[in-house]
């Protein structure tokens, strides 16, 4: 890297800094001491401090806001650590977040097909159940006009057995009388 050089003034001196720092950063460092050494020395006025300790009183309080500002620094670097793993616990939840939500798609998957087979087989049962049901009135009613042709049919064997009966009783008066009357005159 190159050497700059740059003209800066601080406290009413002017003076040549030299670095390998770019040029606006020499130049904001030495207006940074600059202001700190302008504020001690209205401090200094108000509290009785002589002008020589300036440079020194400035030297001791931009130390201590180097200190404070490296305790900053030791802070967010600690924040910055617990963050890192506060954002892996976070990613681990999520991860695992994304699992459990798959697994609980696949068996929202897998009950939905269960469901759809059940709906199916239950389809297929009422089609069955209506089959038989419509067998079952079909036979109902062929057992039903079956058992009326046969009442009928007994009705009318009954008939012809009590007209059979009725003219076997004529009949049997009949010889009833001609016996009677065999009797009587053989008598």
């Amino acid at each position: 890297m190159e050497n700059n050089k740059v003209k800066v003034k601080i406290y009413g001196q002017e003076y040549v800094i030299a670095g390998e720092k770019p040029k606006e950063e020499i130049i904001q460092v030495a207006a940074h001491v600059d202001m700190k050494m302008q504020e001690i020395t209205e401090a200094a006025k108000a509290a009785g401090a002589v002008a020589s300790n300036i440079a020194v009183l400035a030297a001791v309080n931009i130390t201590s806001e180097y200190f404070q500002t490296l305790e900053e620094m030791e802070d967010l670097k600690r924040m910055n650590i617990q963050l890192e793993k506060d954002a892996q616990h976070y990613v681990q939840l999520w991860d695992e977040s994304k699992k459990n939500y798959m697994d609980y798609k696949e068996e929202t998957q897998a009950i939905v097909t269960q469901r759809d087979e059940l709906m199916e087989k239950l389809r297929q049962k009422d089609a069955e159940i209506k089959q038989l049901n419509e067998s079952f009135e079909n036979a109902k009613v062929q057992t039903q006009n079956n058992m009326e042709q046969a009442v009928g049919e007994i009705e009318a064997k009954c008939r012809e057995l009590e007209n059979s009966f009725f003219d076997l009783q004529m009949e049997n008066l009949q010889l009833k009388k001609e016996l009677e009357k065999y009797k009587q005159n053989n008598g």
